[in-house]
């Protein structure tokens, strides 16, 4: 390689202060081919198509940078093809054509490379130059089995059954009945649900104060059913342009009839089927109006195995069509634990912590009111108390009885707001007993 002239240092300067110049690296990039350097010059140009993948001019220096070396000739443009006469050549060399041209010598190399003298061929040179300039168009992978379209897999996740089951559900009797009636028996007894003619489909609608455990018995729901699970929330519904959030409802529910048996579970329904005559935005009135669609499904059998399960801590603000007969007809009312439901909630959160002289009784009546977070968040504040007694003291000891008093007196029951706004609903907008239940529970309570 020749060395680099005052002109060419000077371009490499500069292509090194302006790296994103396509114009000046080319520039140089021919600077060097001119002086014979092609092997920078290609170096040069393959970083140029990086930043200009389709740069004409690009493309031409580097078809010259790779081409093979001319056959030596004159310096000067060729000159009128001479009359035979003055053609001198050997005796023994090889006669020329009618044109005058002297053949090209048979060396093992044809004249040209499988493309025409004034054309190049693309293919050789991206083959030559494939492990400096990156490929312009990704491939799309393939599947693991080798065929198919990555897109064409489903785009919610879908749970297997789990292994949660309604007994693992402490107390919360009625709960346990309605979802028997509503659910289990009829696919628990196959022949009399066709003598029935009890549907595979359905719709229950859970409410109540938050952190009572509506998640936790759609999942157990799942599990007795032996059915997949989808939990959808407003997340993964709503989408910032047009048409996105109704195509997204069909997709999960297409999805959930690929899995049949499953349990589609609308987690905050309010957020997803509010009453549209207070919604303002089209875009949410359509998704409204494509879960009426879905529920009620394209034709008698289309929703066949597919259970729709929906929470919510404000019913009354859910569209009144959500809860018509054939789609969310039922509705079921889960309130804070009752003490069967206390003791084992508190079971599970002290089993795997370190306590002594516990009266799980005692603990269970002086916690009547709580829900199941707020249970949580005494045993979490018990374990808080100790933990930072053992670290000012320097002896670790044990979660006692005091340790969980002191935690649940300072607790204040987080369904309290909840049920001063429900007793307004129960006195003045029960229409139609749709709220009876949670009247029973109020005047039982002494709260209404």
């Amino acid at each position: 390689m020749s060395e680099d002239t005052p002109l060419i240092q000077s371009m490499r300067a500069a292509v090194q202060a302006t790296p994103g110049d396509v114009a000046l690296r080319l520039h140089l990039a021919e600077l060097l081919l001119d002086a014979g350097q092609a092997a920078g010059a290609v170096a040069e140009v393959a970083v140029a198509l990086q930043h200009a993948p389709d740069h004409a001019q690009a493309r031409e220096l580097m078809a010259r940078a790779i081409a093979p070396p001319p056959a030596p000739s004159p310096a000067q443009p060729p000159a009128p093809s001479p009359a035979p006469s003055q053609v001198a050549a050997p005796d023994t060399g090889p006669a020329t054509d009618a044109a005058g041209a002297r053949p090209t010598p048979d060396t093992g190399q044809a004249a040209n490379t499988g493309a025409p003298r004034g054309g190049f061929d693309w293919q050789a040179a991206e083959n030559e130059v494939g492990d400096v300039v990156p490929p312009r168009f990704v491939e799309a992978p393939l599947t693991v089995d080798g065929s198919g379209d990555p897109g064409d897999a489903d785009a919610w996740e879908v749970a297997a059954p789990g292994t949660v089951r309604l007994a693992d559900v402490g107390g919360m009797r009625d709960v346990k009945e309605r979802l028997e009636a509503a659910f289990l028996a009829p696919l628990r007894n196959p022949e009399l649900r066709k003598l029935y003619g009890k549907s595979l489909r359905g719709g229950l609608l859970l409410y109540g104060p938050p952190g009572c455990g509506k998640t936790f018995i759609a999942r157990a729901v799942a599990g007795e059913l032996g059915a997949n699970f989808l939990s959808v929330s407003v997340n993964d519904v709503l989408d910032m342009w047009i048409g996105n959030s109704e195509r997204n409802m069909h997709e999960i529910f297409q999805t959930a009839r690929r899995q049949a048996p499953c349990v589609v579970f609308l987690d905050e329904l309010d957020a997803l089927g509010g009453k549209r005559s207070r919604t303002q935005h089209s875009g949410m009135r359509n998704t409204v109006n494509q879960l009426l669609t879905e529920l009620d499904g394209v034709d008698a059998t289309a929703n066949e195995g597919v259970f729709v399960l929906a929470a919510t801590n404000v019913p009354w603000d859910v569209d009144i069509a959500l809860r018509r007969p054939g789609r969310l007809d039922r509705t079921l009312l889960v309130l804070p634990p009752d003490a069967p439901a206390r003791e084992a909630i508190l079971r599970y959160h002290l089993k795997d912590r370190p306590i002594e002289s516990v009266d799980l009784g005692k603990l269970v009546k002086i916690t009547d009111g709580l829900s199941g977070a707020d249970l949580a968040h005494v045993c979490e504040a018990a374990a808080e108390h100790a933990l930072l007694d053992s670290a000012r003291t320097g002896t670790v000891r044990l979660i006692n009885m005091a340790d969980l008093l002191r935690a649940a007196k300072t607790v204040v029951p987080s369904t309290e707001p909840w049920f001063a706004t429900a007793r307004n609903v129960a006195m003045y907008a029960n229409e139609g007993g749709t709220y009876d239940d949670l009247v029973a529970y109020l005047k039982r309570k002494r709260k209404l």
